[in-house]
């Protein structure tokens, strides 16, 4: 009788859950207000982290900046600071949980509880499986899979206290279906760690707390430079600019809605995903997306050491590009900074 009965609450959840999005389809909900709060956005020295900082500080919001760049980062602050809200920048390596937990310390302490996560740093390698160093590998499940798990530990517990605060995971469509391995996987750990995070947070009915799952396609953002989209399909989805990919997510957070793929398209292979073959799944990948020879050329040097003026962990490599002949040669770098897709 229980389990009847737990059967028809969900299935009336889940009939006004559809029609709860079926109306807000049509209907704009309203733009909550976050000023005076307290936001900390990991990556603000990359393209899309500047972005997010500046949309926030539109919005009224304290800004915490985060990213191992300090150069880039102080650029963000400055331009933040212009928009006449507070400020506080940290050079913290996100591989190194340490690190974070230290970092997060001191911003309580300086600053106060942070209101709003934006987990939007992020690296790629974008090389086949045995092309790739491990040293890569694991750098890219670290940034871009496990600081998730540490950052969300660090600050979750202050906002559980008051029942108050917002999570968001900037992942990617290559988290919905794979391309790239190590990408990919990081990607697809990225969405499944929001999904159940997001669960977690209702089965505590802490109501207070939301999220939001931000996966657009690619992002002109140069962190893809060796990705070569179809032909075919380049007029119709081309990469996608920076500034509208976070208006677009900014509009999803301030109507708290839980997840927003960019552009809409996205969803086709994300739906796909769910209720096709795996054979068709792999398909769909194949299809949208096309790394050229220079994903897996090799490396030649790999620089672990921090600069104080350039981005840290540098990795350079000669790729064959194979266009207009055999002995073309084009210098491409392993993208190595707080930014995303």
């Amino acid at each position: 009788m229980i389990f009847l009965m737990d059967l028809l609450l969900m299935l009336v959840d889940l009939t006004y859950s559809i029609l709860n999005a079926v109306v807000q389809t049509f209907i704009q909900p309203r733009l909550k207000c976050i000023d005076g709060e307290i936001c900390l956005i990991t990556g603000a020295g990359g393209a899309l982290g500047r972005l997010f900082a500046l949309e926030f500080a539109k919005e009224g919001a304290s800004l915490v900046l985060w990213d191992c760049n300090e150069a880039a980062n102080e650029k963000t602050a400055e331009l933040a600071r212009e928009l006449g809200v507070r400020v506080h920048t940290y050079t913290v390596d996100l591989s190194k949980r340490r690190d974070i937990y230290e970092a997060a310390d001191t911003v309580r302490a300086e600053v106060g509880d942070v209101s709003i996560l934006v987990n939007n740093a992020g690296v790629v390698a974008g090389r086949r499986l045995l092309d790739c160093p491990d040293e890569l590998l694991e750098r890219t499940l670290l940034v871009n899979c496990h600081a998730l798990f540490w950052m969300t530990k660090a600050f979750l517990p202050q906002m559980k206290t008051k029942n108050h605060g917002h999570i968001v995971t900037v992942a990617s469509a290559l988290g919905l279906f794979s391309t790239a391995c190590d990408y990919c996987a990081s990607k697809f750990a990225a969405v499944g760690f929001h999904e159940s995070l997001t669960h977690e947070l209702r089965a505590e009915d802490l109501d207070g707390i939301k999220s939001t799952l931000v996966c657009p396609y690619i992002v002109d953002t140069g962190m893809f430079a060796g990705c070569e989209i179809r032909k075919e399909l380049r007029s119709l989805i081309p990469p996608l600019q920076p500034l509208y990919t976070v208006q677009q997510s900014m509009k999803a957070i301030l109507t708290e809605q839980q997840m927003i793929c960019i552009p809409r398209l996205m969803y086709i292979p994300f739906l796909a995903r769910k209720s096709l073959p795996y054979d068709s799944d792999v398909q769909c990948s194949t299809i949208l997306f096309t790394f050229t020879s220079a994903l897996a050329a090799a490396v030649v040097e790999i620089n672990w050491k921090f600069d104080q003026n350039l981005i840290s962990k540098s990795v350079l490599a000669f790729a064959t590009q194979h266009t207009k002949g055999p002995n073309t040669k084009q210098l491409f770098s392993y993208v190595n900074f707080w930014s995303c897709l």
